[in-house]
């Protein structure tokens, strides 16, 4: 019984457990009908937001810069000449390259011998003039008094003709003693005229007088000035340059001994495009005399001065474009003619200018600008003036929309995007970062220290500043870059 029992509730447990086996496969079975009939759903998508940064556009009147590349001249200069040929006897002591002279100081002095000698000949000849002159004043005086005797002679031989001529009209004289009279009048007649042709000849004689006198006073004068030329003087105060001149050599005339260059008169001449010539010209047609900032950039230390526009060039010169315009410097410490410098030009101011960073502007002059719910809009704008890294621009309902900062293929119009505000209310008041700052080694310190102390063209406040920074023991970086840069490494 016990046996059967136990068969009994096996078969039962093997049957419960065939049916649930069963139910499970049929389970299983209706889920992958289930499955298989059902449609596919994609999830649903979500909307990419881009994060961008933008500034707030701001109508305000701007002054454009224009910038270019000119070198400095000096509005003052004067090349030094032999105007006689000779020896160089003596030399100024600052006559030489870059001595300061001021005007009246004798410079050069050429042999004065053979020229005091033609001096002494034309004062010779001019006393020979004068005292000719007063013989011929003589001779003209001697023939006019000459003269009045001939004529006092001739009528009292008229006289005694005409008495001649009345006795023998009244019976007592004869014809023999009237033709006689007749005869002795006539040639007191001619005596007359020849003392006249001696007169005449006395007053050729003495305008020929005046003319050697007028000759010799030339020759004399002339003289006189290759006598002054033999010593050359500075008219006035500058520096001097290209000296080639050496005492005791002999120079030829109209040589160029050197050029003397005030360094208180510079000026910069730098060209322009038409266009940039365009804006810097008034109703006019003049050009405006607009304030310019021109900087030097010597051996790391920068040199900058303030001046105007003077004039522009008469001519556009060949194989050249544009303007080429000459602005008058008001301070030229520091620079010498010859010098490469940049010059800024600060145009007339323009209203209603937007200033935004070149990056937010494509190619189509178009910006994007903030929308509704954040999307962006497409705003074209009008390019007036590129400013560096900035650019200048105006466009209708500019003013005051929030225009997004460089621009990337990803951005577009519809786009939705996070702004990240820049400007002021972001900008934290943080102190400017100090200079990077390296240790030299001696050898390096002492290559930089002899540049800078053989660099002429450095002022020496400049150059004290640059020592002084190279004796300690840290350098700037920046000051160590300049100065290699000028040396060519």
């Amino acid at each position: 019984m016990r046996f059967l029992r136990h068969s009994v509730m096996g078969l039962f447990l093997l049957a419960v457990t065939a049916a649930l086996g069963l139910y499970a496969a049929f389970l299983i079975s209706a889920a992958v009908q289930q499955s298989l009939s059902q449609e596919r759903r994609a999830p649903p998508a979500r909307e990419r937001v881009f994060a961008v940064n933008v500034v707030t556009a701001e109508l305000n009147a701007e002054r454009p810069e224009l910038v270019g590349f000119g070198r400095i001249e000096s509005r003052r200069t004067l090349e030094l000449r032999a105007a006689v040929s000779g020896r160089v006897i003596s030399l100024a002591p600052s006559f030489q390259d870059g001595g300061a002279v001021a005007a009246g100081d004798v410079l050069v002095e050429i042999d004065k011998a053979d020229a005091e000698a033609t001096v002494q000949r034309a004062e010779a000849d001019m006393m020979d003039a004068r005292a000719e002159s007063r013989d011929a004043e003589r001779a003209l005086e001697l023939a006019g008094d000459e003269l009045a005797t001939a004529q006092s002679q001739a009528e009292l031989q008229e006289r005694a003709y005409q008495r001649q001529v009345d006795l023998k009209a009244r019976g007592v004289g004869t014809e023999a003693l009237v033709e006689a009279a007749e005869l002795t009048a006539t040639q007191a007649r001619q005596s007359v005229l020849t003392r006249r042709q001696a007169v005449s000849q006395a007053e050729a004689r003495v305008d020929q007088a005046r003319t050697l006198v007028s000759r010799a006073q030339i020759a004399l004068d002339e003289a006189q000035r290759d006598l002054d030329d033999t010593t050359i003087t500075a008219p006035f105060t500058g520096t001097l340059q290209s000296v080639s001149l050496v005492e005791g050599r002999l120079v030829s005339a109209n040589e160029i001994l050197a050029q003397l260059v005030d360094p208180d008169q510079l000026e910069v001449a730098f060209r322009v495009s038409t266009t940039q010539y365009a804006r810097l010209l008034d109703d006019a047609g003049r050009l405006i005399p607009a304030d310019v900032t021109v900087t030097l950039d010597a051996a790391g230390a920068g040199i900058s001065a303030e001046g105007t526009l003077a004039r522009a060039s008469g001519a556009v010169g060949d194989g050249q474009s544009g303007r080429l315009i000459y602005a008058a410097m008001q301070a030229s410490a520091g620079f010498k003619p010859g010098d490469f410098v940049t010059v800024t030009v600060r145009e007339p101011a323009i209203p209603d200018l937007v200033r935004l960073p070149s990056s937010a502007m494509d190619s189509r002059q178009t910006v994007l600008v903030l929308g509704a719910e954040n999307r962006l809009r497409e705003l074209t704008v009008e390019l007036v003036r590129r400013q560096g890294d900035d650019i200048l621009v105006r466009g209708d309902g500019l003013d005051g929309q929030q225009v997004v900062v460089g621009r990337t293929p990803l951005l577009g119009e519809g786009i939705k995007v996070r702004p990240l505000t820049q400007g002021a209310e972001n900008a934290t008041a943080a102190p400017d970062p100090a200079p990077d700052l390296i240790e030299l080694t001696s050898e390096h310190r002492a290559r930089l220290v002899a540049f800078v102390e053989d660099n002429g063209r450095m002022p020496s406040e400049v150059k004290t500043r640059v020592l002084s920074q190279l004796t300690q023991p840290k350098v700037p970086a920046a000051l160590v870059t300049r100065i290699e840069s000028n040396m060519g490494g």
